[in-house]
């Protein structure tokens, strides 16, 4: 299921959600809450979150990133196990004292990522779309929803 399902949003919640919606913090269980991408860009431009971008190293490389955003990956390729690296490089990154906003590619990782930041004492949002959202009806993301599907800085190499 989808993280924005469990959150009660859809991942095109914002096409027909009134725009004070995506700008407020969805509760969640287990982590500080659900964010939508614009909340999420807006706190990073404020100096009141850092975004971390919770997907390996070749989802960033192949498939884009968001030049700002500090990248630590929550899974690496080929493993399927929590890099082992994952917690000491959030606590680093918490000693900013800022709030983090997790992204990753559809906002399910990054619910696992911010769930365990919780764990750790740390203030952790997800952002509800990920990077590409959900796939449309040809299984093909970047369509519905996701970061980039909103017009928010990304690059690609």
């Amino acid at each position: 299921m989808s993280a924005n399902l469990t959150a009660g949003l859809r991942h095109d919640a914002g096409d027909d959600e009134a725009p004070q919606d995506l700008l407020k913090v969805h509760e969640a269980k287990g982590y500080a809450g659900d964010v939508s991408p614009e909340l999420a860009w807006q706190w990073v431009q404020s100096g009141e979150a850092l975004l971390v971008d919770v997907r390996s190293d070749a989802e960033r490389a192949w498939v884009g990133f968001v030049p700002e955003a500090k990248a630590l990956a929550w899974k690496q390729w080929p493993a399927i196990d929590v890099n082992p690296e994952f917690e000491a490089g959030l606590k680093a990154l918490a000693e900013q004292h800022l709030k983090l906003v997790l992204l990753c590619r559809s906002g399910v990782r990054s619910v696992a990522a911010a769930q365990r930041a919780a764990q750790l004492g740390i203030e952790a949002y997800n952002i509800l779309e990920g990077f590409e959202g959900d796939p449309d009806a040809n299984a093909h993301r970047g369509q519905v929803g996701g970061w980039r599907k909103r017009g928010l800085p990304w690059r690609q190499n």
